[in-house]
């Protein structure tokens, strides 16, 4: 009674029927448990009760069917363990049990079952350790302890199994070495051990299993070379060994393997040149290469032979040309290369190659001409940035009609714009900057209907924006700096809500700025400098309250500051070399963020409070005393802690004056120049930051915070230096020297060699494979775990976003920029404060008018960030307004899960391919679910961080992901 769509529960009565030798009711709709009443037919032989719904345990009982030989429950919802009595059935030769939710150990009886060829426990619960009965195996053909929990090591009596056909123990928990004894498998044709902890070297002798055809030990802790006697496995077609600590070159047995279709080996420290024997492999389909140290030139008859549809050899040091042949029979499907030192023209036979998807071959010393497409229906990725090209981008570019991202920038290009890229309805980024393209914008571009981000900054374009551009709704970045552009600023910019970065400087406009443009509520950036603008700063300019950064310098604007008094989230502001006149704001006198310099050039401004017209009153004059009191006080309180700190670390830093600096800081003020401005490596709201190298590899990030005559900056840095200085932890930053003075400070870090998750992600955008996403996340989770329970009082960071996780050369995350973070007070936990703390995307909903210190604000900012680590995408990106109605980032996210649970609609795209794998799959979707859970809208709901920390830790015992 098979697939026939029963549904129900198993009646009772069917244990009670004799002379039953086979029982089938698998692919139904069968749920409830299990009947555990005894079986009335011992003679029963076969028993398939597969893909159904079932629950609750295996029958404890079932020991009495000493005739069974077929047992097949897997694909159910079966709990409990494994009951020993299954021992007892000694004929049994398949117990199918996988994709259950078993718990607990193996039972020791199982080693009675010497009739025994298939065993599989796949995708459960089970622990413990793994053991064989080694004269007990000899029939086993099929084991498979893929996704559980179990400990220590594979046992080497499986070398006896020597009827062993396929082997899995998939992201099972096993650490130790590969045990050689594997080796005396000769039937064996699959071997999967990949997601584990397994450490020393790949075992040579399994060059003696001469059967294998998939061999898979990726995402381990192997090291050592690659050994030669792998190339004995003539049958080979699969080698997965990425994601280990192996070194040495590839032996050229490897490249000898005829019937070899698949050879990943990345992320490793392989070096050595590529042999002209891979030109020969005719059956390679894919080969990944990258993140290692391969060198010397790529083989230039690959391709010709060969039926390859994956190369990607991507961040190594390769050198010479493209091999002309590469796509020689139109089946590539993705040509990674970028991020080496290739030369020379592009092969004509990439442009003609249809099967074409993806190419990146940015950042290489590529010359010649952009290929020429001829009609190509899968292209949706192209990256050819940061190379030497030259020439007109080509025409036949409008022909790529399926592509979503063109970047072409950092290269020698002229010409103009051809106006056939109009006709890429599914363009989402097209970046063509650091050109000498010239002419006018192709009105064309506004059919570009899904476009996110246009960056044509830094070429010598003309004209002005054209109106029909007011159709690119979804548009989030436009970045038109430093070109020719002329005429006013069009007013249909304010059409363009989706905005969050408009750079307009370094053009010719003229005219006012548009009094519309405080209408673009999600606007982060405005550049609008080095123009020829004119009148003043348009009214209500404290509407843009996402506005971070603002610079409109070097122009002809006129009247005074008074409007961008209302703007209370600006940390960047640039209006110097204008005509602007009366006092400067007070909130920027008082901001720790803003310089003089962002004034100067106005010689009509003066640096005076802005007066009340009003007299003070009795009471109002005793507040100011009070105040006055008070800041003396936090002033003595400063200078106590930070001598205080100085005692502790042993440092003698004169708190004025230039007597008793340190001498790394002297050391780092030679190698800046005296923090010249082009050290400068960013600016954050509590301060700009330089890069120091002092040579033998001494590289330093220096944080200068300048105080100006407040106490705001005083306080900001001492608190940083108080809470860095009393933490110790793998995944936080720590202070290597300091110095604080009367006007500004300085705090050394180590500097962190892939800058910020935010650069990573947003910026570099560089290739982030899961197990890397994952480390970062956890690594991330334990330092706010650590700052939550393991400090004394506990510590709440109150800005978590990833431009303040840095990450260092091997990507492990490091908590950084302790300016706002408090030490709390558990008695006053609740209390909240009456300035807005964190940054717009990633304050909690209950701290959006206050300023409430909480763990769980904490919380919720992490959330945000492992979506954001999850989707790539920026948390005030347009397009989440767009699906669903009016929707932030996380309402995105969250719609979009409850309504289809596909991670297809969610993750990053470049995990696609990743997610296809079950267990990677099954992993992010439950790291989805712990973010889900952390942004959570009620704080009361949300997990605590330790309790985060042991769900991500669980789901790393459950798939072995690498952290």
């Amino acid at each position: 009674m098979s697939s026939n769509h029963l549904t129900g529960r198993i009646p009772e009565s069917l244990w009670e029927l004799q002379n039953l030798r086979v029982l089938s009711l698998y692919d139904n709709s069968l749920y409830g448990s299990i009947p555990q009443s005894p079986f009335r037919s011992p003679q029963l032989d076969t028993l398939y009760l597969s893909f159904n719904q079932l629950t609750g345990p295996i029958p404890l009982n079932i020991g009495n069917l000493s005739e069974l030989v077929d047992l097949q429950l897997n694909d159910n919802g079966i709990s409990g363990s494994i009951p020993s009595s299954i021992g007892n059935c000694i004929s049994l030769q398949t117990l199918m049990l996988g994709n259950n939710q078993l718990t607990d150990t193996l039972p020791d009886t199982l080693n009675n079952l010497s009739n025994l060829a298939t065993f599989d426990v796949h995708n459960n619960s089970l622990e413990g350790s793994v053991s064989f009965n080694g004269g007990n195996c000899k029939n086993l053909a099929y084991l498979d302890l893929s996704l559980n929990h179990f400990h220590g090591v594979l046992p080497h009596e499986l070398g006896n199994c020597t009827s062993l056909n396929q082997l899995a123990a998939v992201s099972s928990g096993l650490s130790g070495r590969i045990p050689s004894s594997l080796g005396q498998l000769s039937s064996l044709t699959i071997l999967h051990l990949s997601i584990n902890r397994f450490s020393g070297t790949i075992p040579p002798e399994l060059g003696n299993c001469n059967s294998l055809v998939d061999l898979e030990l990726h995402a381990n802790s192997l090291e050592g070379n690659i050994p030669k006697e792998l190339g004995m496995l003539s049958k080979l077609q699969i080698l997965q060994v990425f994601d280990n600590h192996l070194t040495g070159e590839v032996p050229m047995e490897i490249w000898k393997i005829k019937g070899l279709k698949k050879l990943n080996i990345y992320n490793n420290n392989l070096s050595g040149e590529l042999p002209n024997a891979l030109a020969e492999m005719k059956e390679l389909k894919e080969i990944t290469l990258f993140n290692n140290r391969f060198s010397g030139v790529i083989p230039q008859e690959l391709g010709i032979k060969s039926s390859l549809m994956i190369i990607d050899f991507t961040n190594n040091s390769f050198t010479g040309k493209i091999p002309p042949y590469i796509c020689f029979r139109k089946r590539l499907e993705k040509l990674l290369l970028g991020f080496n030192h290739l030369e020379g023209s592009v092969p004509s036979e990439i442009g003609s190659c249809s099967s074409l998807s993806r190419l990146i071959l940015q950042q290489n010393n590529l010359t010649g001409v952009l290929p020429e497409f001829m009609e190509n229906h899968y292209m949706a990725y192209m990256n050819l940035r940061r190379n030497g090209f030259n020439g007109e981008i080509p025409v036949s570019f409008g022909k790529l009609t399926k592509i979503t991202e063109i970047d072409v920038s950092m290269n020698k290009l002229h010409g103009q714009i051809p106006f056939e890229l109009g006709n890429l309805m599914e363009l989402q980024v097209l970046n063509i900057s650091f050109n000498g393209l010239e002419g006018h914008l192709p009105f064309q571009l506004s059919n570009c209907s899904k476009l996110l981000e246009f960056d044509a900054s830094h070429n010598s374009l003309t004209g002005s924006v054209p109106v029909n551009f007011r159709k690119l709704t979804r548009l989030s970045t436009l970045s038109l700096s430093d070109n020719q552009f002329s005429g006013v600023i069009p007013d249909f910019v304010s059409e363009l809500q989706a905005l969050i970065s408009l750079d307009l400087g370094g053009n010719s406009f003229t005219g006012n700025i548009p009094s519309s443009i405080i209408n673009l509520h999600s606007l982060n950036n405005l550049n609008l400098s080095r123009n020829r603008l004119t009148g003043g700063i348009p009214l209500h300019f404290g509407n843009m309250v996402m506005l971070e950064h603002l610079d409109v310098s070097y122009n002809n604007l006129t009247g005074d500051l008074t409007s961008l008094s209302e703007t209370h989230g600006l940390v960047d502001l640039n209006v110097s070399f204008n005509h602007f006149t009366g006092p400067i704001p007070e909130i920027f006198l008082s901001s720790p963020n803003i310089f003089n310099s962002s004034f100067i050039g106005n010689p009509g401004l003066c640096g005076c409070v802005q007066s009340s017209k009003k007299h003070l009153n009795k009471q109002q004059y005793v507040m100011i005393a009070i105040g006055i009191c008070l800041f003396v006080a936090v002033v003595i309180l400063v200078f106590y802690l930070a001598a205080l700190f100085h005692r502790k670390q042993k440092q003698d830093i004169e708190m004025s004056g230039d007597l008793g600096v340190s001498s790394l800081i002297i050391k780092v003020l030679e190698a800046t120049e005296n923090l010249n401005e082009k050290y400068i490596i960013g600016k954050g709201a509590h301060g700009t930051v330089y890069k120091a190298c002092l040579g033998d590899d001494r590289v330093y990030a220096v944080k200068k915070l300048v105080f100006g005559g407040t106490k705001g900056g005083q306080i900001s840095m001492i608190r940083e230096v108080e809470t860095v200085g009393k933490v110790r932890h793998r995944n936080l930053v720590t202070i290597e020297d300091f110095l604080i003075k009367k006007e500004y400070g300085l705090i050394l870090y180590k500097f962190m060699k892939n800058g910020s998750l935010h650069d990573v992600l947003h910026v570099r955008n560089l290739n982030l494979d899961w197990s890397t996403r994952y480390k970062i996340a956890l690594g991330t989770a334990q330092a706010l775990s650590y700052l939550h329970f393991d400090c004394d009082p506990a510590i709440v960071h109150r800005d978590i976003k990833p431009m303040n996780i840095l990450l260092d050369a091997d990507l492990d995350p490091h908590v950084s920029d302790f300016g706002i973070a408090k030490l709390l007070d558990h008695s006053t936990a609740s209390l909240p404060t009456t300035t807005l703390m964190g940054t717009v995307g990633y304050i909690a909903p209950e701290n959006a008018f206050t300023g409430s210190k909480s763990m769980e604000a904490d919380v919720y900012s992490y959330g945000v960030v492992l979506l954001e680590l999850i989707t790539r995408r920026k948390v005030l990106d347009p397009l989440f307004t767009e699906r669903v109605g009016n929707m932030d980032f996380v309402s995105w996210v969250r719609s979009t899960w409850s309504q289809k649970e596909e991670l297809e609609d969610i993750v990053d795209g470049e995990l696609l391919d990743e997610i296809d794998d079950t267990m990677i799959r099954e992993q992010v979707e439950n790291v989805l679910l712990v973010a889900l859970r952390c942004t959570k809208w009620e704080a009361t709901r949300r997990p605590s961080m330790r309790e985060v920390v042991k769900c991500l830790e669980d789901t790393k015992a459950s798939f072995k992901s690498i952290a």
